[in-house]
């Protein structure tokens, strides 16, 4: 009888660990392929991705690319978690005609704006801060532009989407 109850703990362990690992696994991907620029675009192919393919997030001279979760999921995993729930809401929105055509996502426009200015200002532009670094800015035609960003940035009174606004998608009137 004791030998059979042994048995059973480690088969409910072995069970558990392969349910971790599976867990972890589906959970790994589907963050990834919620994440990626296909996703995104399967549902904005209408309007946002139609305006980042023709910003410099998307071609520039430098052979960089941002994608859409490098601007919109934060990399930490408890902001990101938190990103992928409201997202979840979008999804749903989408889905039940929110923003479903490019008129009611021009109608709507300004208010996913003003939240996603809010996302980034709560934690200072951290998406934007991931790529662009003040300490690499060098630019000999404009020297000025490394100093004045510092400046602008210092104490966390402003953050980039307070001057760059507009960057990859369109702002609202």
């Amino acid at each position: 009888m004791l030998s059979m109850l042994k048995k059973i703990k480690w088969l409910w362990l072995i069970l558990g660990i392969v349910l971790g690992v599976v867990g972890l696994a589906t959970m790994n991907y589907s963050l990834h392929a919620t994440g990626s620029d296909e996703f995104c675009s399967s549902c904005h192919a209408n309007d946002a991705t139609k305006e980042w393919v023709v910003s410099k997030h998307y071609s520039n001279p430098y052979g960089f690319r941002a994608g859409c979760s490098d601007c919109h999921v934060p990399r930490e995993f408890v902001p990101k978690m938190m990103r992928k729930m409201k997202a979840l809401q979008e999804v749903y929105g989408h889905f039940v005609g929110v923003i479903d055509t490019p008129e009611k996502f021009e109608a709507k426009r300004k208010e996913m704006a003003e939240s996603e200015w809010a996302r980034l200002r709560a934690n200072g532009a951290q998406e934007c801060r991931n790529c662009h670094h003040m300490d690499a800015v060098n630019n000999p035609e404009k020297e000025y532009l490394k100093d004045m960003h510092v400046g602008a940035l210092e104490g966390g009174q402003m953050v980039c989407i307070d001057c760059h606004k507009g960057v990859a998608h369109k702002a609202p009137e």
